[in-house]
């Protein structure tokens, strides 16, 4: 940074960033680290815990059971089976959560009738468990991956939609003002302006709903299923296979990282004007 001073420019010494800035930047190797750490922390206890016997390994197997599990399906093709089937189900299930949520949660957010005629049942069946339909799910839809991809959309849609509803809100008002006193029609400030404003927190909410019907997998594969990731947890539970459990928990998270990162990666291609902006 440099100033003025008496017709000369002095170049002012650089400031090191600090690590509890408010909503400052720090190097990209640090913040990955930071990450990195954390979870290295983690498997070091799992380590320890294991490799002293301070727990059973039936309630704990160590790492090195579960690297075998892992080497042992994908040697045998139950991995891929599995990781195939339960992204199919997850990718068809938020889907069609997202393609009714986007256009009810805009409506929601714009026009006072739509909010007022959805959101009480909206609100109603959100605070319902997802896996107390499971039993009713079957009754109308078999025991097929129809009824598992309607777990997955009753476990997403109806926070999502609540969401999209509030990303929408976020436009403040005065743009929309101003919008109209330049002559711009009602369907045109919803589509240039507000949705193109609203349209990054919509984004996130994607991202975080995905998130959402990952963990409602093991749910949607809890009965009548012969192949998935959820349905791999519980066959193991039964067996008392806990190596097998840590395996599929790992494999989900991981699925899931996988899915968030690329969101974000999404993000910060389409909405460069957000970092400029914060």
């Amino acid at each position: 940074m440099s100033r003025l001073k008496d017709g000369h420019t002095i170049q002012e010494p650089r400031r090191k960033p600090r690590l509890l800035e408010l909503r400052a930047d720090i190097p990209a190797g640090l913040y990955i680290a930071a990450g990195a750490g954390f979870i290295g922390f983690f498997l070091l206890i799992w380590l320890i815990l294991t490799g002293l016997e301070l727990v059973p390994p039936m309630f704990l197997p160590g790492p090195k059971s579960v690297w075998l599990e892992l080497a042992r399906q994908i040697r045998e093709g139950i991995l891929a089976q599995d990781v195939g089937a339960s992204l199919y189900r997850i990718t068809l299930g938020w889907l069609v959560s997202t393609l009714l949520a986007l256009p009810i949660g805009i409506l929601m957010g714009n026009f006072k009738f739509f909010e007022g005629l959805f959101e009480p049942f909206i609100d109603l069946v959100r605070y319902m468990p997802a896996v107390a339909f499971v039993p009713l799910t079957i009754l109308w839809t078999g025991v097929g991956d129809g009824q598992k991809i309607l777990i997955l959309f009753i476990g997403t849609f109806f926070q999502e939609v609540l969401m999209i509803m509030d990303n929408v809100k976020s436009v403040p008002r005065e743009m929309i003002e101003v919008s109209s006193t330049f002559g711009l029609s009602r369907w045109e400030i919803l589509y240039h302006v507000i949705l193109k404003y609203a349209m990054p927190g919509i984004w996130d909410t994607f991202r975080i709903t995905l998130g959402w019907a990952w963990t409602y997998l093991v749910v949607a594969e809890l009965v009548a299923a012969n192949v998935g990731l959820g349905y791999r947890i519980m066959r193991a539970q039964r067996f008392l296979q806990t190596e097998s459990i840590i395996l599929g928990i790992l494999i989900i998270g991981l699925l899931g990282l996988f899915t968030d990162m690329a969101f974000k990666l999404a993000y910060k291609r389409m909405f460069r004007w957000m970092d400029r902006k914060g």
